[in-house]
């Protein structure tokens, strides 16, 4: 089956339909890639549990915790605290590297649909959503609001980039990702949930000092695209890659696609040691299946 090259507007409009049985919320059941990851002050809101502690004169009976008392053999009290608004933020990778794709469909189109189930299941949460659309030279930011139509301005201006996408276009793969990141550093306050949807191509030492820095204040969760063709490829002649900025033959020598899974396994492995250390999920998005079905099985909560 031929990949879907690029995505309208229609089409992510569509996907408000699916962004069910997941969620970006701090509460998740044990199984979903989120769960556990929220700092304490990631909050959405109403009241929300915060904590157990020794019951104090002046507490409220009614906030004793019987079951927790008799396990700890002193009376226990649960504490809740006001939940806060949670914006929430997407930066939509749609550079000239996200246009591969070898059977359902292009990096960059995998990306645009995962950017729109987040959307529309924000909004239905009643939460801000804004963000970053970037490619190669330069980038949109859009503050975060309530409503549809500021996520249908996020979503066309995706569906925009997206079709500007051609095996053509001349452009540096390695300078977008950081610039958006400065951008993202300077507008993003604290208490935010950061939503980058990249393959990550040209990141480097400034990418993870970037990310650092916004993880500081801010949950941070990375989706990273990749086509399963693009990791073990076998160079026939004829065949050209990007890069950096340059069109280079593709080799064609035996020892090529291993030299190429070992230095993919080798970068995966890198980012994940740096997620893992600034306790960032990582969410793999494979082209080659359903986005829907991906991250209902990453972020599946029974209701929702």
């Amino acid at each position: 089956m031929a990949a879907a090259v690029t995505i309208s507007l229609a089409e992510l409009i569509r996907l408000k339909a699916e962004a069910r049985g997941f969620k970006l919320s701090p509460h998740h059941p044990q199984n979903s890639l989120l769960a556990g990851r929220y700092a304490s002050r990631l909050r959405g809101r109403g009241l929300d549990f915060a904590e157990l502690r020794g019951y104090r004169p002046g507490d409220d009976i009614r906030s004793i915790d019987w079951k927790a008392t008799a396990r700890r053999g002193r009376t226990q009290i649960r504490v809740y605290e006001e939940e806060r608004e949670r914006p929430v933020y997407l930066a939509v990778d749609q550079r000239k590297g996200m246009f591969f794709g070898s059977h359902r469909a292009m990096k960059s189109v995998a990306a645009a649909e995962a950017a729109a189930l987040a959307a529309w299941k924000v909004l239905a949460g009643g939460d801000r959503v804004g963000g970053w659309v970037f490619g190669d030279h330069d980038f949109r930011y859009f503050r975060a609001k309530r409503g549809q139509s500021s996520i249908l301005q996020l979503l066309n201006t995706v569906a925009e980039e997206n079709q500007k996408l051609t095996l053509k276009s001349d452009a540096d793969s390695d300078q977008g990702l950081n610039a958006m990141l400065a951008d993202a550093e300077r507008q993003l306050t604290h208490d935010g949930l950061f939503i980058l949807i990249s393959d990550l191509v040209g990141a480097d030492e400034e990418t993870g000092e970037r990310l650092t820095r916004i993880a500081r204040h801010n949950n941070v969760l990375m989706v990273t695209v990749y086509d399963p063709l693009g990791i073990q490829i076998n160079g026939m002649p004829g065949m050209w890659m990007d890069v950096g900025s340059e069109q280079k033959p593709v080799p064609t020598d035996a020892g090529f696609p291993g030299r190429l899974r070992k230095e993919f396994a080798k970068e995966v492995s890198q980012w994940q040691l740096l997620f893992r250390n600034l306790n960032i999920p990582m969410l793999p998005l494979s082209t080659d299946r359903s986005v829907v079905d991906q991250v209902r099985e990453a972020l599946g909560a029974q209701h929702g």
